[in-house]
């Protein structure tokens, strides 16, 4: 009777371990394809190379690009869940700034920001200051986790890599930057999907790591338990 509830108890906790991981690269998975949908369109003065994601998205209320925002945000809280739960290596402040990541994307993609030419009212400004915060919150999360990766044998296999976007992130940061104030907006919207590409590669690294990591231990515990 005790072992019957002991598996019961022990099944339950590794179903809970895998949820986390499998809703965040479903939620990445999805946020990407609708990113991508939400960028072909048949309308000539769209022009995603020189329109920002956002500025994209208020002329096409297609809704498809809100949904990837909100479908990224998402997946982050339950990517941030998951390394909770497996006890990865991230460290409280990176903790910390993936949370800001994924409130921030949530919020971008409830309040939008006006058309080009118009005035900022209250909601667009909130949203502006709002995505320079998912900008530079990602990458400076994935330079904090380096180290700690580095050290561990779980996570050593992508330290590297995990370095690599975070600098990719970083040059985005200081690129936009650049194009956004004495650039005069050239290509802003091309060098701003490189920069949120760079970060959700980063993001989408850290959900399949954590779920090859949960499956193999879950699936060990699962034999152990059974056994």
């Amino acid at each position: 009777m005790f072992a019957g509830v002991l598996r019961g108890q022990c099944g339950d906790m590794l179903r809970l371990k895998m949820f986390y991981p499998l809703i965040a690269c479903v939620g990445i998975l999805m946020a990407a394809v609708a990113a991508v949908v939400g960028q072909i369109d048949p309308d000539p003065y769209l022009d995603p190379l020189n329109l920002t994601i956002s500025e994209y998205a208020v002329l096409d209320r297609g809704g498809a690009t809100e949904f990837a925002m909100l479908s990224l945000g998402v997946a982050s809280f339950a990517l941030v869940a998951g390394l909770r739960t497996a006890k990865a290596p991230v460290g409280t402040a990176a903790e910390r700034l993936m949370l800001v990541w994924s409130g921030a994307l949530v919020l971008i993609a409830v309040v939008p920001t006006t058309a080009p030419g118009l005035a900022l009212d209250m909601g667009a400004q909130v949203h502006r200051y709002v995505s320079v915060l998912a900008f530079v919150a990602m990458p400076v999360a994935g330079a904090l986790m380096v180290g700690r990766f580095a050290g561990d044998e779980r996570w050593r296999a992508v330290a590297r890599p995990v370095e690599w976007l975070s600098l990719a992130g970083g040059f985005g940061v200081l690129a936009i930057t650049y194009v956004a104030l004495p650039g005069d907006r050239v290509l802003i919207g091309l060098v701003e999907r490189v920069l949120l590409g760079a970060e959700v590669a980063l993001v989408g690294l850290l959900a399949v790591r954590l779920l090859q990591l949960t499956w193999v231990r879950s699936t060990r515990a699962a034999q152990v338990t059974l056994g």
